[in-house]
């Protein structure tokens, strides 16, 4: 069971990590020192990444340092069985965005400070327990045992399956509510959800997330975070919550005894079949532009108009915009919403002209949603998924590529990319030293 609050941030279920306080003067610190060295793991584990074990172990979990980028290292929490032949996953790691190297070590000092350090001794993690009575260090397989630390008051999602940095999504637990946000997009942090429709408000200084029996019988178990998560038919006590790398908000249940496939996605807070808000309400769903519908990307807004979708599908590069510059193409998609217009305001009283003006002047602006009944605006960095709506008035107007010509500073030549090239225009460099290159929009035929 895991606590959060205002003081401190909670590993989620799966640290699991005791430390044995001492209560007589001349107890002995029962250290231990692991180097992150040697050969890799056989098995798949989750990133397909590459791994080292440490003989830190409590079926059905294990402590290890593992890499995805040659070179830098985590180390983490490995939940699986070798029996199960179900997929090893990494579900708590100490040392996010910070990746350690070959040598490194893991170890629990004369001071009882748990710490991870470079191969150089600088340390990179600790749990800063120094002088504080600590004795000894065990790992437990009940999955209710946690560590806390002062610090920040959110998670944080992966960058990517690959890239284990802290990336773009965060779960931000503030008095009255959880709130979802997307940064490093805009200025201020976008949120694609929050608490105002009351599924994740709660008063109080903490929350807790914990799977138990619904009955005394042990029939159905519910996993709850302020209101019920999932409901498995099973003992998910070996369970654990996860902002993904999409910016979902999931819960993953390991069953320890079954023979394969162990792991179960038991909910995700925006899908349609086990989550609280329509699939289609992740801003990721459809990658960076994309009209969906029934959890399904359906279009892709493009010169020619709706085309099918493909991962392909995205706005295109700003790298070249100067602000003011008016030339921007639009097209207009009627009968959809995205996160913008569902949890911020707007600016009201504008007419479409002037809305699509403003985004034409600003850089960072890929396109801008506006609700026609009440001349709405909302101006964005990033669209997203689309949503479907039964209401036609609220639209979306999307950057559309421009006609281009590719200048090379020699009066000789200059070559025009044709229309049926620019939704998947590539980027070119020119072979000759000393030229540049330069793109230029084209009036419309």
């Amino acid at each position: 069971m895991a606590a959060v609050s205002s003081s401190f941030v909670v590993w989620f279920l799966i640290l699991l990590l005791s430390s044995a306080i001492a209560m007589a003067r001349g107890q002995t610190v029962q250290t231990f020192t692991y180097v992150n060295e040697g050969e890799f793991g056989p098995y798949i584990t989750e990133y397909d990444a590459s791994y080292r074990v440490l003989p830190v172990a409590s079926s059905p979990f294990q402590f290890a340092f593992y890499n995805t980028t040659p070179g830098a290292f985590y180390l983490a929490l490995r939940m699986g069985t070798v029996r199960s032949e179900s997929l090893f996953r990494w579900v708590w790691e100490a040392n996010r965005g910070r990746p350690v190297g070959e040598n490194a070590t893991f170890s629990l000092l004369s001071s009882g400070d748990l710490v991870l350090a470079e191969a150089d001794g600088r340390v990179v993690w600790s749990t800063g327990t120094a002088n504080r009575g600590v004795v000894g260090f065990r790992l437990l397989p009940t999955g209710n045992v946690s560590l806390r630390l002062r610090g920040p008051n959110k998670l944080v999602s992966r960058r990517s399956a690959v890239d284990g940095s802290f990336g773009i999504y965060s779960l931000v637990f503030s008095p009255g509510g959880i709130t979802l946000y997307i940064n490093s997009v805009a200025a201020r942090p976008l949120a694609y959800y929050n608490y105002s429709d009351g599924l994740l408000s709660f008063s109080g200084e903490s929350v807790t997330f914990v799977c138990e029996p619904e009955t005394e019988d042990a029939f159905a178990w519910e996993c709850r975070l302020i209101i019920n998560l999932a409901r498995p038919k099973y003992n998910a006590t070996l369970s654990f919550l996860r902002l993904d790398v999409d910016g979902n908000l999931a819960v993953y249940t390991y069953y320890d005894p079954v023979d394969t496939q162990a792991w179960e996605r038991t909910f995700a807070f925006f899908d349609d079949a086990r989550g609280w808000l329509a699939g289609c309400a992740l801003p990721s769903r459809c990658g960076e532009l994309g009209v969906c519908e029934d959890q399904m990307c359906v279009a892709c807004p493009s010169r020619g108009g709706l085309v099918g979708w493909s991962r392909g599908c995205a706005p295109p590069s700003l790298a070249g915009c100067k602000a003011g510059d008016t030339a921007a193409k639009y097209f207009k998609v009627e009968g959809v919403e995205n996160f913008l217009s569902t949890y911020s305001d707007g600016e009201g009283k504008l007419k479409v002209e002037e809305c699509r003006r403003r985004c034409s002047a600003d850089c960072k602006c890929r396109g801008f949603l506006f609700w026609e009944n009440e001349s709405r605006c909302w101006l964005t960095p990033l669209l997203g998924t689309l949503s479907r709506v039964s209401n036609s008035s609220h639209v979306a107007y999307s950057i559309l590529i421009p006609k281009l010509t590719l200048n090379v500073t020699t009066p000789d030549l200059c070559l025009l990319i044709p229309n049926e090239a620019q939704s998947a225009m590539p980027m070119f460099k020119t072979p000759f030293s000393g030229y540049s290159v330069r793109f230029s929009p084209l009036h419309e035929d």
